[in-house]
Parts: C-alpha cells; structure tokens; sequence
C-alpha cells in the first residue's frame, strides 16, 4: 500500500529489527573480537602490511552519541559540554571491521574508565608469550598491551616518527566512526536518539552489526562532509590523560621502548 507510514508502525518496525539485530548468536556472529593466535596474527599483519607497524590487533576510541534526556539517573549520561549522550568504546580493525563494542556507559564515564572494565582488556593481558598491541589515544594508560602517544616528543626524533606513525595507523577508528555514522546518521553527536538509554544503546548495537555486514560485503557508505566532521570533533568531549599505576606504567613503557627501538632498527 502507497502512501506514509504510520508512526506506531515505523516505531514497532524499528523495535522489532533492533531486538533481531541485539540477539546474542548474531552479535557473536558478526561483532567478534579475534580469540585465537591465528585470527590475531591475520589482523596484524593486515596492519603491518598497510602501515608497517608490528603486532597492532585493534584501534579504540570511544565516540558519543546524544540522546534526550534519561528519567532516571540523569547525571550518569550528562557530560561536560552540557548534553545526554552514550560514551560508546568501539575496537576496529584495519578493514574498519568493529571487532568490539560497548554502548553500555553515558557521558558522565570517562573513556579509561570503560576500558578498565572491558572484557577485552582482561582477554589480552592473561594472553602468554604473544606480543599485541592496541592503539589509543592519551586519555587510555600506557601498558604493556596498549600503545599510546609519547608525551612531548621531538619532531623526527625517534619517539617523533613513533607518534606520526601511531597517530596514523589509529586514524583508523576515526575513519571508522566517520563510515559508521555516515551510514547511519541517527548516531551523529549533533542529533538526538529519543530513546531511553538502554534502547539506544541497543540501536547503536545494532548500527555496529550492519555496519560490519556492509564492510564485510563491499558496500561502501557515504562519507561525512568537513562540516559534519567538525561538527563531530566539536561534539566530543577532549580527552583527559588517564591516571596509571606506576609497576604497570613502567611495563608499558618498557614495551613501548621496545617497539620504537624495533621501528628504528627496520628504518635502516
């Protein structure tokens, strides 16, 4: 039948598919963090192959999406420029495939904070005798299995070309998150899911998983223009450098010495 829909329809529509889509054999299915030796060495060199960089399995940042004001518990999902949103921690690979997300914390949580309490984190460190590497930004500690800017480093110093090349290779979760929205334009920071907290961060779920099945078949999204990239940066809420514990910090630079020793010995 032609003609509009109605709003009751559109909204069951929509419940019904997002539920679907948030079934947990499908979220296993098409949002899997790699669990073996083998999976994890087709990311890196996936990785090294495209930016040279060794033992990289993942990107993470966290990207927000705004949502109307929660009846209950408010203050967890209101941030610091003054608006409800989920803080959603997303893990990409090289292909901008989402091998991990959580769409579980408002805007009140800071992003190390949701780090500390992910599955994933406790899944690489009790990992034996394998090297890996996660690539964050400065507002995640430095440890032995996630590698972060150096702080103040000199320009073609040695730490320097370090941080062009990680600053590049962790472009790839940007990039991600702009081919995500850019499909589905509900998550853009500059509008508003009007949903409690728990739907959307199940509508937000359920963008991950087609976004994968679109990357995974070759359907290339539009991508967002300057404008809704800037709007997105102004959006986002700068980072704070994460507290560590100075025994794991050390651990952490140590392995980041050693990475950027290796970068060294291969420039020659």
């Amino acid at each position: 039948m032609d003609g509009p829909m109605a709003q009751q329809t559109v909204s069951r529509c929509l419940q019904e598919v997002t539920t679907a889509l948030n079934a947990p054999h499908i979220l296993r299915k098409h949002i899997r963090f790699p669990q073996n030796r083998n999976e994890r060495n087709l990311i890196k060199q996936k990785f090294y192959d495209k930016y040279g960089l060794p033992a990289v399995v993942g990107c993470i940042d966290c990207s927000h999406v705004a949502i109307v004001r929660p009846s209950e518990h408010e203050e967890r999902y209101f941030n610091r420029k003054h608006f409800h949103l989920i803080n959603t921690q997303v893990i990409c690979d090289s292909d901008l495939l989402i091998t991990n997300v959580d769409a579980s914390y408002g805007g009140a949580t800071h992003d190390a904070y949701i780090w500390r309490e992910c599955e994933i984190r406790n899944h690489l460190e009790g990992l034996q005798d394998e090297t890996v590497y996660l690539l964050g930004d400065s507002g995640y500690a430095l440890r032995e299995h996630m590698m972060t800017p150096v702080d103040n480093a000199v320009e073609n110093s040695p730490e320097g070309r370090y941080n062009y090349l990680q600053k590049r290779v962790r472009c790839t979760i940007e990039r991600t998150f702009g081919v995500l929205k850019g499909r589905w334009r509900c998550l853009l920071a500059a509008r508003e899911l009007h949903y409690c907290p728990e739907t959307a961060g199940k509508i937000i779920l359920a963008c991950c998983v087609l976004h994968n099945m679109c990357i995974r078949a070759g359907i290339e999204g539009p991508e967002l223009t300057e404008e809704e990239h800037q709007s997105e940066r102004t959006r986002q809420v700068p980072f704070e450098t994460a507290a560590s514990s100075t025994q794991a910090l050390q651990a952490g630079r140590r392995a980041r010495n050693s990475l950027i020793q290796m970068l060294e010995r291969n420039r020659r």
